[in-house]
């Protein structure tokens, strides 16, 4: 798969119907593999679908949740579409989760997390982005421990919003929980990315492969 691919919706062709988690099979609307841009630099990474994508099946669509991320995501001007499109316009950003599947009671447990951390390992090796943006705290710690040379309990998402963070390879923009967000929280991420990251070359953060 390249950059020039016919799918945005789960363009790896992961497995849709997948088992691996027997106390989300039942509860689950969908499996919400990653949907966006396979040349994309920036990948976006929350901890589980919310209630609107695993509805819809497709990342951060049919809720407030979703709304807010592709709002922030056409102002950096990653998105064509609007807000609450049902299918985003998405380009140089891929869209991805810890746990593809969504427990309505519950976040998921660190043993579902680790089943479906070879999903998410295959999506950050084909994509090989420039920007991690974890999304919320457990998805920072867990980021953590594979990308930067920091403890993860010495995050603090709060603290972390909206700033840079160089890692080991990549570079980590750090992003509050969707639903924790305020509208001046959503604004502060926009303005850090634009004045702080596209305003410099991040590409030179690590190797990159010509597409």
């Amino acid at each position: 798969m390249d950059a020039h691919q016919p799918e945005l919706d789960n363009p790896f062709g992961m497995d849709e119907q997948c088992t691996n988690c027997p106390g989300l099979c039942e509860v689950r609307e969908n499996v919400v593999h990653g949907y966006g841009d396979v040349g994309g630099e920036f990948l976006f990474i929350a901890e589980r679908p919310h209630a609107g994508a695993d509805e819809t099946g497709i990342p951060f669509t049919g809720d407030a949740a979703g709304e807010r991320l592709q709002s922030i995501l056409g102002d950096l001007g990653f998105v064509r579409s609007e807000p609450d499109a049902a299918e985003p316009d998405i380009q140089n950003a891929y869209c991805t989760y810890l746990t593809r599947c969504r427990h309505p009671e519950r976040p998921p447990s660190d043993t579902e997390i680790d089943s479906c951390e070879p999903y998410l390992n295959a999506e950050i090796r084909m994509i090989n982005p420039q920007i991690l943006v974890p999304i919320g705290q457990r998805v920072l710690e867990s980021m953590a421990i594979e990308y930067t040379t920091r403890r993860p309990d010495s995050f603090d998402i709060d603290t972390e919003h909206a700033t840079t963070v160089r890692g080991r390879g990549f570079e980590l923009v750090p992003m509050l929980e969707l639903d924790r967000q305020t509208d001046a929280d959503s604004e502060a991420f926009v303005q850090h990315v634009m004045n702080n990251v596209f305003s410099r070359d991040y590409r030179q953060t690590k190797g990159r492969q010509s597409r």
